[in-house]
Formats: C-alpha cells, sequence, structure tokens
C-alpha cells in the first residue's frame, strides 16, 4: 500500500533527514520526500499497520528534524 502525506518541513537537507528517518522505520518498504512539493508518499510493508507505522515514522523524523510535521 502506498500513502502520501503532506509535511511542513524548512529545507531540502531536512527533507532528505525525514526521508531516511522514514526509511529505517519498521514496516516502511520505500519512502520519498519531496521538499518542492512538500510531499511525503509512503510504501509499506505488507503486513504494516499504516496508522502505527506512520506514528513511528512522524516519532523517528522528529529526532533527526526537531520542527519538522507530518499531517497525518
Amino acid at each position: 500500500m502506498k500513502k502520501t502525506y503532506k509535511i511542513e518541513v524548512d529545507c531540502a537537507n531536512c527533507a532528505n533527514k525525514m526521508e531516511d528517518a522514514a526509511k529505517n522505520t519498521n514496516g516502511v518498504k520505500d519512502c520519498t520526500v519531496n521538499f518542492m512539493t512538500l510531499k511525503m508518499k509512503v510504501e509499506f510493508e505488507d503486513d504494516a499497520n499504516v496508522d502505527v507505522v506512520m506514528n513511528e515514522v512522524l516519532k523517528n523524523c522528529k529526532i533527526v528534524e526537531d520542527d519538522c510535521e507530518i499531517y497525518l
């Protein structure tokens, strides 16, 4: 399953940090963050609970970039 989320982030480097943090979250198969459109596209593992995984993604992104936001 793939889903797209609106995000808020200050710079392209921060967006890259968010992308890496999301990719390293259990349940995420792949992730791309587009700084220009402020969107995060997430592909989930087949057995993943999307809500639980996205809460973990948000937590992991806040660790690397504390002023970012993902609108779930």
